[in-house]
């Protein structure tokens, strides 16, 4: 499974939005900045995180993007499913019914193995997406990134926030 870039970017700009102070946005310019991404291929990933309604935004100067919700309250399959939709990572196309040996007309009772094991591993996957909070992001990064790294990349983010 290959998922879009822009899911690393949302994942990415998800944990940084949860480190602003209530009332404040962020613009995509800066975000775009921060990760050095293309401003336009970011906005994508935003937009889609703004219609799963986990970002809000609002315009003028001071605009941009801040979490619709606390960081405790969204999950990686929540900011996964925005950008890359709902669907499942794989489609059975029921091929057994080409084999020259089965009988005509006949008609399976369940879905292939194939299938069941398939719709399984993407459920687990899923399931453990689902059990990763923002929150638990953020607390990872705090540990994993070096203090003064850490306190200048949120001094730099609150100096362009609105």
């Amino acid at each position: 499974m290959i998922l879009k870039s822009q899911v690393e970017w949302a994942l990415h700009c998800c944990a940084i939005l949860a480190g602003l102070p209530e009332g404040r946005y962020l613009s995509t310019k800066a975000l775009a900045e921060l990760h050095g991404l293309p401003k336009e291929y970011l906005s994508k990933a935003l937009q889609s995180l703004s219609q799963a309604s986990l970002v809000e935004t609002t315009l003028g100067p001071s605009g941009g993007y801040r979490l619709a919700r606390s960081p405790s309250e969204i999950n990686f399959l929540d900011i996964v499913e925005a950008v890359e939709g709902k669907a499942r990572s794989f489609t059975c196309t029921n091929i057994r019914e080409n084999n020259p040996c089965r009988p005509a007309g006949y008609c399976d009772s369940k879905p292939c193995a194939v299938a069941r094991i398939m719709w399984e591993a993407d459920e687990a996957w899923r399931d453990t997406l689902r059990r990763v909070r923002l929150s638990d992001l953020v607390d990872t990064l705090s540990e994993d990134v070096r203090p003064d790294i850490w306190k200048s990349t949120f001094e730099w983010v609150l100096k362009r926030a609105g």
